[in-house]
């Protein structure tokens, strides 16, 4: 099948790296008309072309400081011309500060850091609101974490802990208040995906890998792919009655 989201306007915000950039060509291989965004240029630029030598279809607009309301509202009006919003995934990410609670700095690294996991998603969702609420059949994709249910004991991080707790609360709040619009709301909280993001913080390699690959149920871990199928799913209307959820996409680590 490539035509899961024939039809769909979707916008993926962060498709420079990672995740963002693998849900992005997934939804642009599955007939969704995807636009883009990325606070780089050139990796949202790099991608746009990765899809056109697919002959693939995307847009983009960049760059884009999601934390910026105004920038905000510019990205989200480049929907405008297609009348509506069918998906909207909050796959940006700001890295966050890794500290605990006695050593982390309130302005330079707390609030940065709640700022770039909470407040990107919320601003985009507003800004998305009345062209989801045009579709009448949209869904909003957000970002949680195996760590929005579970601390840490190889790195500190109070910060990214609330963040993403904050946008696992927030996602089902956003499923309450668009359910009478059609406008659906689930997050997924992914496992450490291998992404050059993951690869800089150290996670990847090395003993902090190896200890955090031995909890998986599959000896591995996880690759931008893995999550974006599973976007794929959410944003289509397979997924018509599927509102409020979470989807733990980890490799079973936190099943055992």
């Amino acid at each position: 099948m490539a035509d899961r989201l024939t039809g769909k306007v979707a916008l993926v915000t962060g498709i420079g790296a990672g995740i963002g950039q693998g849900i992005a060509l997934r939804f642009a291989a599955e007939g969704a008309t995807v636009i883009g965004c990325d606070i780089d240029p050139a990796a949202a630029g790099k991608t746009v072309r990765t899809a056109e030598e697919r002959g693939l279809a995307m847009s983009s607009v960049h760059p884009v400081d999601l934390t910026d309301p105004a920038d905000v509202r510019r990205y989200v009006a480049a929907a405008e011309p297609h009348g509506r919003i069918d998906v909207l995934v909050n796959a940006a990410a700001i890295a966050p500060h890794m500290a605990g609670i006695a050593e982390m700095d309130y302005e330079t690294q707390w609030r940065p850091t709640i700022t770039g996991e909470i407040d990107l998603v919320f601003l985009a969702c507003q800004a998305a609101w009345p062209l989801m609420t045009a579709s009448g059949n949209a869904s909003i994709i957000n970002f949680a974490s195996v760590n929005s249910f579970r601390g840490s004991r190889q790195m500190a991080m109070v910060a990214h802990c609330a963040g993403k707790g904050a946008v696992l609360a927030m996602t089902r709040q956003l499923a309450v208040e668009g359910g009478p619009l059609g406008i659906r709301a689930n997050s997924v909280a992914p496992g450490l995906i291998q992404t050059a993001a993951t690869a800089v913080a150290g996670a990847t390699q090395g003993a902090l890998s190896e200890q955090i690959v031995a909890r998986t149920l599959l000896g591995r871990l996880g690759v931008p792919d893995d999550i974006a199928w599973f976007a794929v799913y959410l944003a289509s209307d397979e997924a018509a009655w599927v509102t409020g959820s979470n989807f733990g996409i980890d490799g079973g680590v936190t099943a055992a």
